[in-house]
């Protein structure tokens, strides 16, 4: 470039000045110093000598070190040609800076031509996505008709699931199961859900709905049907196990309640419900969702799942329908919570077989493998690997006997008959050479593991020799129990097996509770089975699925929860609670035996009996003194004396014709017992005086 004197300027060095004063600020030039000049960067101070005449400058740039004469316009600084660069460049394509060139052209010029025809088809997709994406689109907002869905148990709780579906003028009933009592319910063996609400709605009812066989949605079904009898409708297997437990509290007539479903196959019920059974993958075989139809809309219950790509039988679930409906428009979703904290896909029930293989390989003794007996997938797959190791296989325990059964009755699994022994001929036979099969997995006490463990088994004793499998989780509240039954197993001199791998959950995990959520695209969201903090993360996940918070309730058993397209509320809540079952006599055991139980175990029992002269209100012989979990032996004599102390002083300030009156008599001087003892020992412990008025 040639060089330009001073005195070639055409404008006065003033308006130069001026021109520089109001330029704006340039950023730093170093990102276009030349190659090999990155550590040239800190600034020369403004006292270094100039090379021209110019005036000092007025801004921040770093001092220009050619004798350029000022630039006439705005755009920015020159940046060094590279050699051979045609010197005519300079007007047909100035130089641009880093700012520009991410632009793509000279600051102030038109940016890339936009294609409208282009623009109107993204903004049609973004249409198209959010009428995909919300459910509201879908749904009939003109629609007045309402729904109310009521859960009688099941949350709060992990069992005891029965949920009541209403309209106007009908109602159905999904589920009817049991759950199991805590350590103070003393002579309890199951719990049922408390029927009052069903019995005021008995004139709605039009059916019960099965999802699936476990006992905590059919074990209730047996007591509810000897109160009430409606239709019946769900897949086969829940049927037969239903009609297994009808034999056993002798109630075989009422199989003719049974409605057996083929699934993908709408089904009318009364005149308000359509509903569809969609399969569902789970840890007991033929599980199901269900797709309820109403006037209000689309209302899914997923029932108890989990999403597995490989199941045993191969029948993996129904998701085209579940999208199907969700492509219609769910109105609200009902899903299962349990695994709701658990981030990894839950893994398929197949995964179990390599884990089983490994640990029979090793065995050199007896094999007993413990499952729940539901799980008859887990039950075939250790059979299958015992026929592989050449061991006879002798199941153990009514329930999974029984299961067993009706799965090959069915043809649910196929096995050969000739695998299977009996116990004694398991006693008989080589260790190496025998499978058991059997219940106990959670340490029940009446269970048949637990009495091969503390050895009160009639065939079954065992050895130092034996493996034990146990190939399912803990149920929350029975860590205990099978902490103790592990403790008699390893005094027994027996090893046990509890791998990771020999068990996978049946319920699903946050990942595909989210995959169900996008799936169905409900509305609205009903998290439920399982308890509050489950319910809880399971909302967390439908947000960020899309749902919106205010269409998310929580609910406890007995809310009653009303929805139409529009809105869903609490309407109201109704009396629930559970009903406590003797399963000794399949009886029912009063509330108030519980609550006395429960008082005698914690507080003891004093039993008084006195004879007492009408005439003179006084004592006529000592009276008769017994206690219970209140004083040591030793001390029952000082103990009948203070009691006999504290009814004389009684019977003296006794209020005037209290003595006509035994009932009341009685229940005063209980208060004053009860009274006397908590001052002394604070216990309340149960009182029962029997005064005989003379």
């Amino acid at each position: 470039m040639s060089e330009e004197q001073p005195g070639s300027q055409t404008q006065p060095q003033g308006e130069n000045r001026q021109r520089r004063n109001n330029r704006r600020p340039f950023r730093s030039r170093n990102n276009n110093r030349p190659e090999g000049a990155e550590g040239n960067t800190t600034e020369r101070p403004n006292t270094e000598p100039r090379e021209d005449s110019r005036p000092p400058r007025q801004d921040n740039r770093p001092p220009r070190q050619d004798n350029r004469p000022p630039r006439q316009d705005n755009r920015p600084p020159r940046t060094d040609r590279p050699e051979g660069s045609d010197a005519n460049a300079t007007d047909a394509e100035p130089a641009r800076s880093g700012r520009d060139r991410g632009r793509g052209g000279r600051r102030g010029s038109p940016s890339t031509p936009i294609d409208n025809n282009l623009r109107d088809f993204v903004v049609k997709n973004q249409d198209a996505h959010k009428n995909r994406l919300n459910p509201h689109y879908k749904l009939d907002l003109n629609n007045n008709d309402k729904v109310r869905i009521t859960p009688l148990g099941g949350l709060g709780e992990i069992g005891g699931n029965i949920t009541v579906i209403e309209t106007e003028n009908e109602a159905i009933i999904i589920d009817i199961g049991m759950s199991f009592p805590d350590e103070e319910m003393h002579g309890v063996d199951i719990l049922v859900p408390d029927f009052t609400y069903l019995r005021e709605i008995r004139k709605k009812i039009v059916a019960v709905i099965i999802t699936h066989a476990h006992e905590d949605h059919i074990g209730g079904v047996p007591y509810f049907f000897k109160e009430m009898q409606f239709p019946i409708y769900g897949t086969p297997l829940p049927l037969a196990m239903i009609g297994n437990k009808f034999d056993e509290h002798h109630m075989r007539d009422f199989r003719r309640y049974f409605n057996p479903i083929v699934k993908r196959i709408p089904y009318k019920i009364g005149n308000d419900f359509e509903i569809e059974w969609m399969h569902m993958t789970h840890s007991i075989i033929d599980s199901s969702s269900l797709a309820i139809t109403t006037k209000a809309g689309t209302i899914i219950h997923t029932g108890d799942f989990k999403i597995d790509h490989t199941p045993v039988d191969g029948y993996t679930a129904d998701l085209h329908r579940l999208a199907h409906y969700g492509e219609k428009g769910v109105l609200c979703l009902l899903s299962d919570s349990t695994n709701s904290y658990n981030k990894e896909w839950t893994p398929s029930e197949l995964t179990v077989a390599p884990g089983f293989d490994r640990i029979f390989s090793k065995a050199e003794g007896r094999v007993i493998m413990s499952t729940f007996s539901s799980n008859i997938h887990r039950v075939y797959q250790a059979i299958l690997t015992g026929i592989k190791y050449n061991r006879k296989v002798c199941v153990i325990g009514r329930s999974m006997e029984r299961n067993l059964e009706v799965c090959m009755q069915y043809d649910y699994i196929k096995l050969p008959k000739n695998i299977f022994i009996d116990a004694e001929e398991a006693n008989r036979m080589s260790d190496k050479d025998v499978l058991i099969v059997t219940t106990g997995s959670q340490g029940e006490p009446s269970s048949a593991l637990f009495r091969m463990a503390i050895g009160e088994h009639r065939h079954i004793k065992i050895k130092p020799t034996d493996l034990i499998v146990l190939s399912a989780r803990a149920i929350p509240g029975n860590e205990g129990s099978i902490s103790g039954m592990l403790n008699y197993l390893q005094r027994a001199g027996a090893r046990v097996a509890n791998d990771r791998d020999i068990h996978v959950s049946g319920h699903a995990s946050m990942e595909e509770q989210k995959l169900m959520l996008r799936l169905t695209n409900p509305k609205f969201f009903l998290p439920v089975h399982g308890e509050y903090n489950h319910i809880m993360k399971h909302k967390e996940t439908a947000v960020t699925c899309g749902v919106p918070e205010r269409n998310i309730l929580l609910m406890s058993d007995g809310d009653s929860i009303e929805v139409n397209t529009k809105m869903m509320r609490k309407a109201k809540t109704v009396k629930t609670g559970k009903t406590y079952i003797d399963n000794q006599n399949n009886h029912q055991i009063e509330d108030d035996i519980i609550i006395d139980r429960q008082k005698m175990a914690s507080e003891g029992m004093v039993m008084l009996v006195a004879q007492v002269s009408a005439a003179e209100s006084r004592l006529l012989s000592k009276p008769l003194v017994t206690s219970f979990g209140i004083v040591a032996d030793r001390h029952d004599k000082a103990f009948a004396l203070e009691m006999e102390d504290v009814l004389e002083h009684f019977l003296i300030n006794l209020k005037p014709g209290l003595i006509e009156n035994p009932k009341a008599l009685e229940n005063d001087l209980r208060q004053v017992v009860r009274k006397h003892i908590y001052r002394k020992m604070k216990k309340y412990p149960l009182i029962v005086p029997h005064v005989f008025v003379m």
